[in-house]
């Protein structure tokens, strides 16, 4: 369909949409228009084309523009200052969702899905490339295998050249580039953070490309050959994007049981958003995993400084000099997710406050270069870090009833229900039909009441003060010996939730009497339902911060590798692999040999040819024994990087997440809930158990005092 066509019919069925949105009716009428609707859509949700789903979202939006339509026309009455204050408040928070509802449609309903460029075979033509990880405080055991697998890819040696740039200055990581064969840059200076790292690199590297990889992200062999044709095909191709991919659970997944069965938080972003994005041409830069062209880089003046989102901000400036950046939606690389609650706040905190800097001092409403499409791509992702306040103020708004008797809705229960009943239904089963793969029912609200509280100081800071605050490195790679709960984290959530219960039950002691209370029970209830909700969201956000035990240090694969076991004796025996890890191996056995000789290493049969290994044994049983390997020369160490972590298909899921179902999605965040109790719970009765047992065992001068005696 053309421009002129498209406004043409769009002009034609301006006055029906208007009718839609503006016509008043009563409750009744309301009620019976919404349920037709609902029932559409429903109906259209058995076909599974696309021109359904653009019906579909048509009519969600017009069901959601008629809602903030009689909510600014028919319910911003109030009778006193402070209702005013906070029922002002809560419409604007339901406009800002209401916004980010919209852009998500337009941003995600078209994506596009970006396949591999082949490169030619003739690799004299292929580009020049600079491969950085930059770190700062990070341990070598984290630093190692990054730049281990990045000496697997599979590009030309002369034309891909390594380089570590360290901002600690550490003699330790000089010596392992030396040792390795890659570069080593430092500077004298910290200045700007990691912007200024890469900005000092390329003053001494001259590849056409670079590619930058956080020090924790481990590339597989077939991250250039898949990324790199793009640059030859388009000739103003700035970037090209590939998803983050984490092997360690993040926060939710390890806490969370049901979180494991869902897709994880960056889901949503790294699918249908970025493949959105890159259909309007608006990708951008999200610090690693990444390819850039250095001719568009340098136009720019080089990677951003003025924020501490460099990438988005970089990508943001490359794409007003009409450069253009792609997403690739393929897993090429892997890292470690945030290990503790507490980090992944301070890291979320980063973006948000980044993205604040980005809206006030490079708006992308304001300035030349980009298209309509580009500029709401990336004020959708400024403004999604807004949502701080405005999750807090729905979540705590039915309290100002409840406990206060202030109405900040000027509208009966029934018409309320009326209106904001298909609004709701609708965006939720249109956004689990479009998503659901990626994100499923609620749990978007389960991410972001983690973080609402920790967000409204620090975006309304740099809102007021851009240029104040400075770059936090996120710390990774660490390990946790006990569970725990962190108090600090959710504290807000809890007191919120405590004023919440006791809204509640106050609210039913008025329901109870009415006429003494001049209450209505009909507006108690409606409170009371969305209390409850929001009570539901708070605690499955609490339930995040039991932090539960992580000791393993490597992932495992599970890899069918023949194998040797060597014992010390000089006898061998030959078997396979079961899994595999940096850390060690699992293999099978025929016998119990193991129990009486001891091994001494274990030879793999990897493409690259044999390679043996030091290992000492963990244990065994009589099918599998548990090796773990022993300090390794650099060599062998890259041999293992290349079959276990640097596989070209090594973080690509063979099978899909399950379709989302919203009330089997809202059920398991409920369970989450119980097993926060119910875990707890089990917490305390161990460490009585345990306290019990020290008291009985006698203390060290009991035991002395026992011996003098004898």
């Amino acid at each position: 369909m053309n421009k002129i066509l498209f406004y043409f019919l769009l002009l034609l069925a301006l006055p029906f949409i208007l009718l839609v949105i503006i016509a008043p009716m009563n409750s009744d009428n309301q009620y019976m228009f919404g349920f037709i609707c609902i029932a559409i859509v429903f109906v259209l949700g058995f076909s599974k084309s696309k021109k359904a789903t653009l019906i579909m979202i048509v009519m969600s939006t017009l069901m959601s523009l008629r809602y903030i339509y009689w909510r600014s026309t028919e319910t911003l009455h109030f009778n006193s200052t402070l209702e005013a204050v906070l029922g002002i408040a809560l419409f604007l928070t339901e406009l800002y969702a209401l916004v980010i509802l919209l852009f998500g449609y337009i941003q995600t309903t078209w994506s596009l899905k970006r396949t591999i460029e082949p490169l030619p075979e003739d690799t004299s033509l292929w580009p020049t490339v600079d491969v950085y990880i930059p770190t700062y405080n990070e341990s070598m055991d984290v630093v190692r295998d990054t730049v281990l697998a990045a000496q697997c890819i599979d590009y030309p040696k002369d034309k891909m050249k390594i380089y570590v740039l360290d901002d600690g200055k550490r003699s330790e990581f000089a010596v392992f580039c030396a040792d390795a064969g890659v570069g080593y840059i430092t500077r004298t200076n910290n200045n700007h953070a990691k912007a200024g790292n890469l900005n000092n690199a390329m003053t001494v590297t001259q590849g056409e490309l670079i590619t930058v990889f956080d020090c924790d992200h481990v590339a597989t062999r077939a991250f250039l050959q898949a990324t790199v044709g793009s640059f030859l095909v388009d000739e103003r191709l700035a970037l090209i994007q590939t998803p983050h991919y984490f092997y360690s659970p993040d926060p939710f997944e390890r806490n969370l049981t049901e979180a494991r069965k869902v897709p994880n938080e960056g889901a949503l972003f790294y699918g249908p958003v970025q493949q959105g994005n890159d259909n309007w041409n608006a990708t951008f830069f999200c610090g690693s995993c990444a390819v850039i062209r250095r001719s568009a880089l340098e136009e720019v003046g080089g990677f951003a400084v003025e924020t501490v989102t460099e990438d988005a901000h970089t990508a943001l400036k490359m794409q007003r000099r009409g450069w253009n950046t792609a997403f690739l939606s393929l897993p090429l690389a892997a890292g470690l997710a945030t290990e503790r609650l507490g980090l992944h706040v301070i890291q979320r905190t980063r973006w948000a406050r980044g993205m604040t800097q980005i809206f006030r001092v490079d708006n992308p409403l304001l300035g030349r270069g980009l298209n309509w499409q580009q500029r709401l791509c990336y004020l959708n992702a400024m403004l999604h870090f807004q949502y701080g306040l405005p999750r807090v103020i729905f979540c705590v708004a039915p309290l100002f009833y409840l406990l206060f008797n202030l109405n900040i809705i000027a509208s009966s229960a029934g018409l309320i229900f009326a209106y904001v009943l298909p609004h709701l239904v609708m965006s939720i089963y249109i956004n689990s039909r479009a998503n659901g793969r990626y994100r499923h029912s609620f749990w978007g609200e389960i991410y972001e009441t983690v973080m609402c509280f920790h967000l409204v100081i620090p975006t309304l800071l740099t809102l007021i003060s851009p240029k104040h605050g400075k770059f936090n490195v996120t710390d990774k790679g660490a390990l946790l010996d006990v569970n725990y709960f962190d108090f600090h984290i959710v504290r807000p959530h809890i007191i919120a939730v405590i004023l919440l219960l006791l809204g509640s039950a106050w609210g039913i002691i008025r329901m109870a009497m009415p006429d003494h209370f001049g209450a209505n029970p009909q507006v108690i209830m409606l409170n009371i339902a969305w209390a409850s909700f929001s009570m539901i969201i708070l605690l499955a956000s609490i339930a995040v911060a039991r932090e539960t035990r992580q000791v393993r240090k490597t992932i495992r694969v599970e890899a069918s590798l023949p194998a040797v076991i060597y014992f010390a004796s000089g006898a061998a025996m030959r078997t396979e692999t079961v899994d595999l890890s940096m850390g060690g191996v699992k293999l099978k056995t025929q016998d119990e040999r193991f129990l009486k000789e001891p091994i001494e290493e274990v030879e793999l049969a990897l493409q690259s040819g044999s390679v043996s290994f030091p290992v000492e044994l963990i244990d065994a049983d009589k099918s599998v024994v548990r090796l773990m390997f022993k300090e390794l020369s650099i060599e062998k160490r890259r041999e293992l990087v290349r079959v276990v972590l640097a596989r070209a298909d090594a973080w690509i899921r063979t099978e899909p997440y399950p379709r989302d179902r919203p009330l089997r999605s809202l059920l398991g965040i409920i369970r989450c809930i119980f097993e926060l109790f119910y875990f707890s719970w089990q917490d305390r009765r161990e460490r009585k158990q345990q306290k019990k047992e020290q008291k009985k065992q006698p203390s060290v001068e009991q035991v002395q005092e026992k011996e003098q005696t004898v």
